[in-house]
């Protein structure tokens, strides 16, 4: 029971890190903008560079623990992430900011992965650990988010508050140093999936519809997890309630990311609850462009966003026939939906750049989602074991 707790504190606490160093920086752009002279598509860079990270190392993540072990992994990306956030004290530039997203965004990428292979080997009940998971990763951008504007005024400096969330990675740390110790008697993990069944998933028409709909997912959540609160902001409201209506938008994830999966076990039909998830977010991007109260907004987004996100994680495991093909088919559109979805923030960035309104970038926004709504129509057809394998 002993060994239970602490492994379960140890996956919180590290799962805590993999998102304070992206949210936190959101309620904060305008004055890292003003600070650093920083052009709006170059601060989107803070967002969309861990974002690419996270599709463009996975890969790494799996070899990097095949290699030294899924603990001994997890503990040098946490030091990675923690030494990245605490030089933003430091950063009085807007290369030395970008090369610390571009740090954390590494160490997010491979640690991520590797804690879902923890989770299965280390815990007899793996299906019911991925929700302290899930739910860690939330309250961590949660926190990020709703902490950023008071820490900065506590501090009275942006780069203390954008770099205290490091000590969440060294008190990790602490807690990984005896999974670390102990993972030479473990057995390292096999590959994830063969050249074979990689090269069939890029042949599959199917696997590709997966993949478009996890990056149009993705993108919204990262674009509005960058510039929710400055459009709010522009719309007239203070700092302090941007930040606020964020860290709502993040907060009523947890309960919704909870409870769909639940309905769609009870009561399956998973494209109408696909659907319906995507027409919360239309209606919320809608409002957004309307100008209506930013709670409502961040009300439908957040349940929107909180109801497609574990869809999104379940829908290879069911599509697969094999824990190969489903590890295989989950990197594939993981991968390749984040590389895609960090494109988001920087779309609304430049567009907002060359518009002077994000009024353009929310139309865009409005397009993605209806075609995101076409794809699921399409995912919802039915499939067959022939048509993942060779499209």
């Amino acid at each position: 029971m002993k060994r239970f707790v602490f492994l379960l504190v140890a996956l919180f606490l590290a799962s805590l890190n993999l998102r304070p160093a992206i949210s936190s920086v959101s309620p904060l752009l305008g004055t890292i903008r003003e600070s650093l002279g920083m052009s709006g598509s170059a601060a989107s860079l803070l967002t969309s560079l861990p974002v690419l990270c996270m599709g463009f190392f996975a890969p790494l993540a799996i070899k990097l623990g095949a290699r030294w072990g899924f603990e001994r992994a997890i503990a040098l990306s946490l030091l990675l992430i923690g030494v990245a956030t605490a030089a933003r004290y430091a950063a009085n530039s807007e290369a030395l900011l970008l090369v610390t997203a571009l740090g954390a965004g590494i160490g997010i990428a491979v640690a991520g992965p590797l804690l879902s292979g923890f989770i299965k080997r280390r815990f007899a009940n793996p299906s019911a650990i991925v929700g302290v998971y899930s739910m860690s990763l939330v309250i961590g951008a949660a926190l990020g988010a709703w902490l950023a504007v008071p820490l900065q005024e506590a501090f009275q400096s942006w780069q203390a508050s954008t770099a205290i969330w490091s000590v969440l990675a060294f008190l990790a740390l602490f807690f990984w140093w005896k999974p670390t110790r102990s993972d030479g008697a473990a057995q390292s993990p096999a590959p994830v999936g063969g050249s074979r069944s990689g090269r069939s998933l890029l042949r599959s028409k199917r696997a590709w519809l997966l993949t478009g709909f996890f990056a149009l997912m993705a993108i919204m959540f990262y674009s509005m997890t960058a510039w929710l609160a400055p459009i709010v902001e522009e719309m007239g409201y203070s700092q302090q309630t941007a930040a606020a209506v964020l860290t709502l938008f993040t907060l009523i994830q947890i309960p919704v990311s909870l409870l769909i999966p639940l309905l769609i076990g009870r009561y399956g039909r998973k494209t109408a609850w696909l659907v319906g998830c995507s027409v919360l977010e239309l209606a919320g991007f809608l409002l957004l462009q309307l100008q209506a109260s930013p709670w409502l907004i961040a009300s439908l987004l957040g349940i929107g966003a909180g109801g497609l996100f574990p869809i999104a994680l379940m829908l290879p495991i069911d599509e697969a026939e094999s824990a190969e093909e489903a590890s295989a088919l989950s990197a594939m559109t993981q991968s390749g939906g984040y590389m895609i979805a960090s494109l988001g923030p920087l779309f609304v960035g430049i567009v907002h750049d060359a518009a002077g309104s994000y009024s353009p970038a929310i139309a865009g926004l409005i397009a993605l989602v209806a075609l995101m709504i076409v794809i699921q129509l399409a995912i919802g057809r039915k499939r067959t074991a022939a048509q993942l394998a060779g499209g």
